[in-house]
């Protein structure tokens, strides 16, 4: 399943600052949904995109977000701490639970909370693992499945936003 071809969505940044799709217009977004709490997939995901975006320039207009499906617990403040320590290039959303549902629904993402015994909070999150590349008009412009690789991901960054820095 694929975003529709405009996004939209008004959120919280990982600093606490309100954003909206606007805020970004005229970068590129390189777009994730997940959570701080995964364990396995997100981690993995954001590792491999952490790996392609240090083939990409980093003065390319391109801004990497990592879109929270916890809200309740994914603060800003942990969004912060989270990104700051393990995928820096990486700038995370949040905001309240209507303000996620919303931005899941612009880009049709399915996320569904669940019960799970092994998590200390007693719950997990799974949800579509799609990357979405948004263009500066804000509209979508690709996506990659999460069974693309980091190069994959790379050669279509540097085919759309150009910038390769490493070949």
């Amino acid at each position: 399943m694929t975003a529709p071809a405009d996004v939209a969505f008004d959120l919280v940044d990982h600093h606490g600052r309100a954003v909206d799709a606007g805020s970004y217009r005229g970068e590129w977004l390189l777009v994730q949904f997940g959570f701080t709490s995964c364990r396995v997939v997100c981690p993995r995901t954001l590792t491999k995109l952490s790996a392609a975006l240090a083939e990409i320039d980093p003065s390319a207009p391109l801004r990497p977000l990592y879109v929270s499906v916890d809200p309740e617990r994914d603060t800003p403040e942990v969004m912060r701490a989270f990104l700051e320590a393990n995928y820096p290039r990486f700038t995370g959303l949040t905001g309240t639970p209507e303000q996620v549902e919303a931005a899941k629904r612009a880009f049709r993402v399915f996320a569904r909370r669940r019960p799970d015994p092994d998590d200390p909070d007693g719950y997990a999150v799974p949800h579509t693992a799609i990357t979405y590349l948004v263009g500066p008009d804000g509209r979508l412009a690709h996506h990659w499945p999460d069974t693309a690789d980091a190069a994959t991901v790379a050669a279509g960054l540097a085919e759309r936003v150009g910038h390769l820095t490493i070949g």
